[in-house]
């Protein structure tokens, strides 16, 4: 009885381990993702390499989401020519009310849907335990904060600009 008990937390041990390194964390790079979008097409969010990318969790039914949505949108439409996106990954179970709450919000930028509500891949991938949760990439496609605030996305955005100018082709 003793030996099965022990054998029983290795194993959750071990898992809780393997758990957590699998989420993402400071320096890593863009997990290997594909959803679909409001459109229907098939997107890996490692694609965006090359880009500021702004990878912003939410859904149709978290307030906070919704009105952090509004920023966003403003924050997209100032920065979109200079090398910035914004992907949303919604984990709404409900594509329905992820497809009105897009339209409502008038969101323009990229929208993925994950629709597993927090058990879902892309969500435990990046550790998310609460909406909304945004994760900022530099154009390498390596992970530099976590729920960043607004100065330093715009920090990240004018950074990569700079090194964009001086890019020599």
């Amino acid at each position: 009885m003793v030996k099965i008990k022990n054998t029983l937390a290795l194993f959750i041990m071990v898992a809780t381990v393997s758990l957590a390194n699998a989420q993402i964390k400071i320096g890593d790079t863009f997990p290997d993702i594909q959803l679909q979008n409001n459109k229907n097409v098939s997107i890996k969010l490692n694609s965006y390499k090359g880009k500021t990318v702004l990878v912003d969790f939410w859904a149709s039914w978290c307030g906070p989401c919704r009105l952090a949505n509004k920023e966003l949108v403003k924050m997209h439409n100032q920065y979109k020519d200079q090398n910035f996106e914004i992907v949303g990954i919604s984990i709404d179970t409900d594509k329905s009310k992820w497809l009105k709450a897009i339209e409502k919000d008038k969101m323009k930028h990229q929208q993925l849907i994950d629709p597993k509500g927090f058990d879902a891949k892309s969500a435990v991938s990046f550790g998310v335990d609460a909406l909304p949760s945004t994760y900022l990439f530099d154009a390498k496609g390596k992970l530099i904060a976590i729920n960043p605030t607004e100065a330093q996305i715009i920090a990240q955005i004018k950074k990569n600009k700079k090194k964009n100018e001086n890019t020599i082709y």
